[in-house]
């Protein structure tokens, strides 16, 4: 029986294939131990290598990455007390590059590399095209026995070449299934183009669906005599906690860290198992991943492991400290530095988090998580549990690339079931980051949300919450111009995006309130079942019943939502005392907002006998229904003439609103009487009362604070009887439509009205009072362009013109950006007035505005006033002479020249470049413009000739720009592309 203590190496292998190719090699097997310590969940080989005793171990099956390579590590550490050097062997993928020839059957060995360890660890999710890898940690270095064992087999291979094709013969012998671990034939090691993908639909070999076509697979020399094959490459090993298969982010990382093999299984190991890495090359890094020689190069790394061993001698290793010490000393350490950077790390941490808020709000401000917690906050415990417990369900869940539809009749409950699929699904996989969940609840109020940009937007935004980086670039991108990203844009990113997950699941509720107009909704289900194709998501989606919906489902999964009589009995048990379970009728079967709608009713019966007397009362269907509604709206009559008036009102406003209300606004519209001209808070009525008049017509989100409608078939059910219901509806809202805390004084100085505004003020009614979006009399006077009101207000001598909107704005700002010189020259009159204050949202001062919008006369004006300073840059680091030069304004680029505080033009000369403006770009040039300037697409020049600019590409010529900077490449550019005009004329 083996005796723990007497074994020194520790040997750990991810797959099973990787387990037997190293029990091959092994010259003496031991019989296992039965002293290991009680919670060790490892299952080892014992045996001999030369003097080595060594013990193998392999991660559960099915289970790869870093925490269960840790995991195995700290337990092979607990039973096994004595080792003292490591190895990690088995399979990689490669990074060829031209510096490194790297083939499959070749073997990788972790080397220190740039002040790195040998493997270095990347950020888990950092694997989008177009950006850097950012590495957080670096695998501890192996014991120096390995290190200088490492250096004297290299010297002896260049020296004598090595034999490790003649160990993997002599090894196969030991394995009955040889053929999976020899070596395959050379002709399927292919090199594709690193923008060649495998298609991701395709369950075919890559030499049936990519074949041998010379424009897709790089054409190698064969090695020759003097080169070793396979070749051992020593240096740096990529690893993380996902599998690489983008050759494009290969290739980056490559180039910039001098990567040669990527990895699962390394970065676990920090700090708890200090060993040595070598990888056999199975594949490319690539989407064309290559089974075939998995079993080869899991030999070829084990015969390398113990030709290395072999170089050691068992004293240097017992002169080795243990790995459990030396894991030991490194937790003490680093608890210590931990406890030192953890202020600074909270502190870097909360400013990057802002950022990436920022990043992710400008992306869309849609954010369906507080729908999300509403609906799901509605559910009654115990509903639901059928969907998740179907077959059909569990047959989406458990595959890849699977669809399930679910159509219901209105009122079904497929929100509700929505909800609940989704809430599963991140309690499922809520420590698992390697799985992405996003979903979209549609609402047919919400048009002006829903186009196919603005839903994948959404599901962008929701993938990227915990690597944000991945939209930097697209928001830097447009940023800049103060653009917003197309819908390509988007759709490009997303896929980036949705490639880092192993899996993905989107969730999708009531397609049918998703507008059908300008082709959105078809649109919409096109890209997301290409997203599909390209990342093999899981889609969940539902509707009502619909033709044209149902037979884009087609192809996939389908189960029929309909609320179960055990889901309405729980729901209804809840809510009544008598809790009697044969009450349930068919009116109530399958329909949730009936079981709701009517709990207030229910509640009063006081016998079983009166419950069900209520129930049978209830109509089936959609008949059902309306009875339901119907009757719900007499129990508001009987209210009394007050209660019933108010609970019009508030259905008026729900029901007619463009957008949801929140409790508030809806509160504020209520309370505005028709004798007042300001708001009384009197008035205001509490959202308990809301509730309460309407008898369970409408509903309330705590967290989100909107009212609304108990569902969506009540809103229809009130356009097919409004006429009944609310035959004034309209005016009443006509009457109540007045912004909130807007005085009469605000409405006479909108609609110009001189005499009433001279009259109110005579009464004292206060000029400088705000209207809910602090918008002044003067804000409303200076906005829409009635001089004799704003020369009132100013000879009052009672308003302040400084105040401003809730963009910061004044009543100067917005007059110069319409235009209205007039108003303008008498608030610049006013020793009260500053002309250079800048608003809060952009930054932007008054002659900003007005350079941008081409309001030359007031520009004109705004200059000769002495006052006003041209050089204050807005929040974009933009001055008024960069507007007027990117919108094409000629003439006012020429008064801003022509005023004293013009400073010499910089970044102006790339905006009329850019706009093809060859007289402003002549102007600027002749106004000390440097021709040279520099960003990071190139100069004036290379963008001007780029894009074929003749008549730009000659002033700057002309003007000393030196094409010598930009690059002789793209002049030749310009001309292969027909643009010779550009410099011949």
């Amino acid at each position: 029986m083996a005796n723990p203590q007497d074994y020194t190496v520790g040997w750990i292998c991810a797959l099973t294939t990787e387990f037997v190719a190293a029990q091959a090699f092994l010259d003496e097997e031991h019989e296992g131990s039965r002293e290991v310590a009680q919670n060790d969940n490892n299952n080892y080989a014992l045996g001999r290598i030369g003097s080595h005793n060594i013990v193998i171990a392999v991660l559960p099956d099915g289970e790869y990455g870093t925490a269960v390579a840790a995991a195995v590590a700290r337990d092979m550490l607990g039973s096994f007390p004595n080792i003292r050097i490591g190895f990690l062997v088995g399979i990689g993928g490669g990074a060829p590059s031209p510096n490194h020839d790297i083939r499959l059957g070749d073997i990788v060995v972790s080397s220190r590399d740039g002040g790195k360890g040998g493997v270095f660890q990347y950020d888990f999710g950092k694997t989008i095209q177009n950006q850097s890898f950012q590495e957080t940690q670096v695998l501890d270095q192996p014991p120096t026995v390995l290190r200088t064992a490492v250096s004297a087999l290299k010297a002896k291979y260049e020296l004598r070449g090595h034999r490790l094709n003649e160990y993997v013969d002599m090894a196969l012998q030991n394995i009955k299934k040889r053929t999976k671990y020899s070596r395959p034939p050379a002709s399927s090691d292919r090199l594709y183009q690193s923008d060649i993908p495998h298609p991701s639909n395709s369950s075919e070999s890559c030499s049936v669906v990519c074949g041998d076509n010379s424009f897709h697979v790089l054409a190698r020399a064969e090695r020759d005599e003097e080169d070793d094959n396979p070749a051992i490459h020593y240096g740096l090993i990529a690893s993380a906690n996902q599998l690489m298969k983008d050759a494009l982010v290969r290739d980056k990382l490559a180039a910039e860290k001098g990567v040669l093999c990527f990895e699962m299984e390394a970065a676990g190991l920090m700090n708890h198992f200090p060993c040595l890495v070598i990888r056999g090359i199975c594949d490319y890094s690539d989407s064309h991943k290559n089974k075939e020689w998995q079993g080869f190069a899991a030999m070829v790394a084990a015969a390398y492991a113990k030709d290395l061993l072999l170089q050691i001698l068992p004293t240097k290793v017992k002169a080795e400290r243990r790995i459990a010490d030396i894991v030991s000393a490194i937790t003490d350490v680093k608890e210590k530095v931990e406890d030192m950077s953890n202020d600074v790390h909270k502190l870097l941490h909360g400013q990057d988090d802002q950022k990436h808020q920022a990043i992710l709000k400008w992306l869309t401000p849609v954010d369906y998580a507080q729908q999300h917690n509403d609906f799901i906050s509605r559910r009654q415990r115990g509903t639901g549990e059928w969907m998740l417990k179907s077959a059909e369900f569990q047959a989406w869940l458990n595959a890849d690339k699977q669809t399930l539809f679910c159509p219901g009749i209105p009122g079904a409950g497929k929100t509700i079931i929505t909800a609940i699929v989704i809430d599963y699904l991140q309690s499922k996989f809520r420590d698992n980051q390697s799985i992405g969940i996003a979903y979209i609840y549609c609402n047919f109020r919400r048009k002006d949300q829903q186009k196919a940009e603005d839903l994948f937007a959404s599901l962008l935004k929701q993938l990227a919450l915990s690597q944000p980086e991945r939209v930097k670039d697209l928001y830097n991108q447009h940023k800049k111009k103060g653009t917003r990203p197309n819908f390509n844009e988007i759709s490009k990113t997303l896929r980036s995006v949705a490639a880092i997950y192993s899996r993905l699941f989107i969730v999708v509720d009531a397609l049918d309130e998703y507008q059908i107009s300008d082709d959105n909704r078809a649109r919409f289900l096109k890209e997301i079942f290409e997203l599909q194709d390209f990342s093999g998501a899981n889609i969940f989606a539902n509707s009502r019943p619909s033709r044209e919906i149902s037979t884009l489902f087609s192809k996939g999964l389908s189960r029929t939502i309909s609320a179960t009589d055990g889901d309405i009995l729980t729901y209804v048990n809840d809510k009544i005392t008598c809790r009697q379970s044969d009450i349930i009728d068919d009116g109530m079967r399958g329909m949730v907002p009936t079981c709701a709608t009517h709990t207030a009713t229910l509640l009063s019966k006081l016998t079983k006998g009166h419950l069900k007397q209520a129930l049978q009362a209830l109509g089936k269907g959609m008949e059902g229904l309306d009875r339901t509604y119907d009757q719900a709206m007499e129990r508001i009559a009987g209210q009394g003439h007050e209660a019933e008036t108010l609970a019009k009102k508030i259905l008026i406003w729900i029901i007619h609103s463009k957008r949801p209300l929140s409790t508030l606004e809806l509160r504020h519209a209520l309370a505005v009487e028709k004798s007042s001209t300001a708001l009384d808070t009197d008035f205001l009525l509490s959202p308990k009362l809301m509730l309460s008049l309407c008898a369970g017509l409408v509903t309330f989100d705590e967290e989100s604070s909107i009212i609304r409608l108990v569902h969506y078939t009540t809103q229809e059910y009130f356009e097919r009887t409004q006429k009944r219901w609310f035959p004034e509806a309209e005016s009443e809202i006509k009457i109540q439509e007045v912004p909130r805390n807007t005085t009469g004084l605000h409405l006479a100085a909108c609609f110009g009205l001189k005499e009433a505004v001279s009259a109110l003020m005579e009464l004292n009614h206060d000029p400088n009072l705000k209207d809910t979006y602090s918008r002044t009399t003067l804000w409303w006077a200076s906005r829409e362009g009635h001089e004799a009101v704003v020369e009132l207000l100013l000879a009052s001598g009672n308003v302040d013109p400084n105040i401003k909107d809730n963009k910061g704005r004044t009543p100067l700002s917005w007059a110069a950006r319409y235009g209205h010189m007039r108003i303008v020259e008498l608030l610049l009159a006013s020793d009260k007035v500053d002309p250079n204050v800048k608003d809060n949202f952009y930054g932007q001062t008054p002659l900003s505005w007005a350079a941008e919008n081409g309001q030359e006369d007031v520009v004109e004006l705004l200059l000769a006033s002495g006052n006003v300073d041209q050089t204050i840059m807005d929040n974009k680091g933009r001055t008024p002479l960069s507007w007027a030069t990117e919108k094409g304004h000629e003439a006012i680029v020429k008064l801003l020249f022509k005023d004293a505080t013009c400073q010499s033009p910089g970044g102006e000369l790339w905006w009329a470049v850019w706009n093809k403006e060859a007289d402003n770009v002549k102007l600027l040039l002749e106004n000390g413009a440097d021709p040279n300037i520099m960003d990071k697409d190139g100069t004036p020049l290379s963008w001007a000739a780029k894009n074929g600019h003749g008549d730009n590409v000659k002033l700057l010529l002309e003007n000393g720009a030196d094409p010598s900077i930009m690059g002789q490449w793209m002049l030749l550019r310009g001309v292969t592309r027909k643009w010779d005009e550009a410099f011949y004329p």
